[in-house]
């Protein structure tokens, strides 16, 4: 043992010693809290551990009081088997087959080594799903980014999406989704959220508790390295200064093949019913995955820390305790089972050791060669850390913003303004392509993917036998949610909600990943609370209980934060993937539909932000009994094979959404505005609970009869394949646009390479 090693002992003889509590990110109330405590100064390594485990990444403690409005507004659901607070939800979605499914944020890492940090991002989601006892089958990746023209995002940008590509790819896991949004409020902090969908029987369901005094604690995986110290616990904690990134060391290193391996080896060993309990570890490492176990547990563990294997042999036990190397799982295994795990681990080439025990003291005791380094209440760490309730106020801005609508702009008015207007919009980051980012990932390994990007939702086969199936979408427009945090939040879930109705399945279940400024500022604080409030009321009324997800604060570069950013993904059941119903034209002479209605909202859409670089106003009205009524056509006509093509409606509006129909199908339309209503308006506003189906006219009559016992308002439009290879709107303020595909496609192919490649 190092004489220079922290003992209990020692922190009970210095009760003066000076401790270096906010260089680790402790406020000094937090550290004298600990003292309390314990009764003493904290050894070293438990203020290493208090220090990484009380972050705001790891806590939650300006968001707990906030959070708990997603259990008092849960919907009643029997579908939901695992809610908030363990790893990951498990929702039933039948025959025997339960889902987990998850996103989480990896913001501040991604901006600082963009390739590690996305990379890590999706192997720590990854497993969080494992850790549920379920395989993980999918991915994907909501991204925000600055400007897209700015060279920092052409830094990290590409960095991002090859680390995202990089681990994903070697994983052999589908990217089947996401977002890629550029806006100049995300300049200096880009957003990485990472989610992960996973399948299981419902008897294969594991969760994280140390249970069973005597057994035995197997931690398993990687070596532990000086990689990722404090990583993402303490650099998601803090605000950016201005300058540039300067904290590479706090970056994880992934290693993808070593994550194959974790993955087969640890399903085998929950098949082969060897564990008691579970833990992935990610964020605080063997801080968070001891304290959480033994919390969850008997509430007693001895661990024995210089059994742990190390990369470096120079670590301290502080290190050790905060290094978030990645690929590593801690396991809780009866003594006879442990033969047979080990067997296992050296099957798989996955080092293993038993580093500990599950105890019946209550406590968490940490040895270092012999010596007690900690010795806490592990309740105190995992769980009962502190609790703010942040002061928060509506901004003094927020009317201000609010009276500045998209009025005052000037709209095109001829057919040749809209022409132009939509060539521009096709052709803007946002809107353009996502074919230089999707081609890098591989969206069909393991052979079953039913839809992916650019779809509006990813769907993945369960069960081949009976076709059952799973869809997800995420969604967020960050400035609705600007505008209107509480409405913003409640459009966000709609949009997810509608692209897997869209798509044929029944939305079942929700998870969330909320990107927000810093929770000291109590203009952020506002924006969070009404953007909690505004979810979890959105969820009740669609009856879609929120499963789990994640909070990332701090998202600000010096006193700027991002647009509020409240990412929503949600899950959806269809009965047989086979009736999925695609967004690409399907036949020509299908006719082309509108269902909802188009009304004058055009704040906060990609229409105000490209063409006039204005954000103010109020956004779309959001109604959730039309977006259900909606989903519920939607699902309904799936069920029924009445529609061929559905696609939802959404960023600059219909025109939009007919661009993206005849592009992924390469047949154009003829389109006519309907009288009496304004082109513009209908072309290019981004009213909500909309969408835009192709129907053959043998089942025209009962698709239009079906929707109308929906209540959803039915629109025909136009034709498939009437103008041949051309979009061709008619009754443009009395006059006809005409766009070729191959114009379109050019244009909204060119942009992302222009910038990036």
């Amino acid at each position: 043992m190092s004489r220079h090693t922290d003992t209990v002992a020692n922190a009970e003889t210095t009760p003066e010693l000076e401790q270096p509590y906010s260089e680790l990110g402790l406020k000094t109330d937090e550290y004298f809290r600990i003292r309390e405590i314990l009764g003493r100064r904290p050894t070293s390594a438990e203020l290493a551990m208090y220090s990484v485990m009380w972050s705001e990444h790891c806590s939650y403690k300006s968001s707990k009081v906030h959070l708990r409005q997603f259990g008092d507004k849960k919907p009643e659901t029997e579908a939901l088997l695992v809610g908030i607070g363990e790893n990951a939800g498990v929702v039933d979605i039948g025959e025997g087959w339960a889902v987990t499914f998850k996103v989480e944020s990896h913001n501040h890492p991604s901006y600082i080594e963009p390739y590690q940090g996305a990379a890590t991002g999706i192997g720590g989601i990854v497993r969080d799903i494992l850790s549920m006892g379920a395989r993980p089958v999918a991915v994907m990746d909501p991204l925000r980014f600055g400007a897209a023209d700015h060279p920092d995002t052409r830094r990290v940008l590409p960095g991002i999406v090859a680390g995202i590509s990089g681990y994903g790819n070697c994983l052999g896991l589908p990217n089947i989704g996401g977002e890629i949004v550029f806006d100049a409020s995300y300049q200096g902090n880009p957003l990485v959220n990472a989610l992960c969908v996973g399948t299981m029987r419902h008897e294969d369901i594991h969760l994280a508790s140390a249970k069973g005094v005597g057994n035995l604690v197997i931690l398993y995986g990687a070596k532990t390295g000086g990689d990722g110290i404090g990583g993402v616990s303490v650099l998601a904690s803090e605000t950016f200064a201005e300058g540039g990134p300067t904290k590479r060391p706090a970056v994880q290193v992934g290693d993808p093949f070593m994550e194959k391996l974790l993955i087969e080896c640890t399903l085998e060993v929950l098949r082969a019913g060897l564990v008691e309990g579970i833990q992935d570890l990610g964020g605080a490492g063997i801080s968070c995955a001891t304290s959480e176990l033994a919390s969850n547990g008997e509430g007693g563990m001895h661990v024995r820390l210089d059994q742990v294997p190390l990369r470096d042999a120079s670590l301290t036990p502080e290190e050790i305790l905060m290094s978030e190397s990645q690929e590593r799982m801690c396991a809780i295994v009866t003594p006879e089972k442990v033969d047979a795990f080990l067997a296992i681990c050296r099957k798989w080439d996955v080092t293993a050791d038993v580093i500990g025990e599950v105890t019946a003291t209550g406590r968490l005791v940490i040895e270092w060669h012999g010596e007690i380094i900690v010795d806490v209440p592990p309740r105190t760490v995992a769980h009962d850390g502190p609790v703010y309730e942040r002061p928060f106020a509506r901004p003094s801005w927020q009317d201000s913003l609010q009276a500045d609508g998209p009025e005052r702009l000037a709209r095109p008015s001829t057919a040749a303004e809209i022409r132009d207007t939509v060539l521009t919009l096709v052709g803007s980051p946002n809107l353009a392509s996502k074919t230089w980012v999707t081609s890098q990932y591989d969206r069909y390994v393991l052979g079953n993917t039913v839809l992916a990007q650019p779809e509006d939702a990813g769907v993945i086969r369960v069960d081949e036998k009976t076709g059952l199936g799973v869809a997800l979408a995420t969604d967020c427009n960050g400035r609705f949610a600007k505008l209107d945090p509480y409405n913003g939040a409640k459009l966000a879930l709609a949009e997810a909600y509608r692209n897997v109705a869209t798509a044929g399945a029944a939305p079942l279940a929700v998870t969330n990943c909320l990107n927000f400024g810093s929770p000291e500022d109590p203009d952020v604080m506002w924006q969070f609370s009404e953007a909690v409030r505004g979810l979890a009321d959105g969820c009740l009324e669609l009856g879609t209980p929120v499963t789990g997800g994640n909070v990332s604060f701090y998202n600000q570069t010096g006193s700027t934060p991002i647009n509020p950013t409240p990412v929503v993904g949600v899950l959806g059941v269809i009965q047989d993937v086979a009736r999925r119903t695609p967004m690409a034209f399907r036949a020509s002479d299908d006719v082309v539909l509108v269902l909802g209605e188009s009304r004058d909202e055009f704040a906060g859409g990609e229409w105000a932000h490209v063409i006039h670089g204005h954000l103010g106003g109020l956004p779309p009205v959001v109604d959730l009994g039309r977006e259900r009524s909606l989903g519920e056509l939607l699902v309904a006509a799936s069920v029924g094979s009445l529609i061929t093509a559905a696609h939802d409606v959404s960023d600059a509006g219909i025109v939009q959404t007919l661009v993206e129909m005849a592009l992924r199908a390469g047949v154009g339309a003829l389109v006519r505005i309907p009288e009496g209503v304004d082109p513009f308006v209908f072309l290019l506003s981004e009213s909500t609970a909309r969408a835009v189906v192709t129907v053959p006219t043998s089942t025209l009559g009962a698709f239009e009869s079906l929707a109308g016992d929906h209540g959803v308002p039915v629109t025909r439009i136009g034709i498939v394949g009437a103008a041949g290879d051309d979009l061709i709107v008619e009754s443009v303020y009395g006059a006809s646009a005409t766009w070729t595909l191959t114009e379109l496609r050019t244009t909204a192919d060119a942009t992302l390479p222009a910038l990036f490649a």
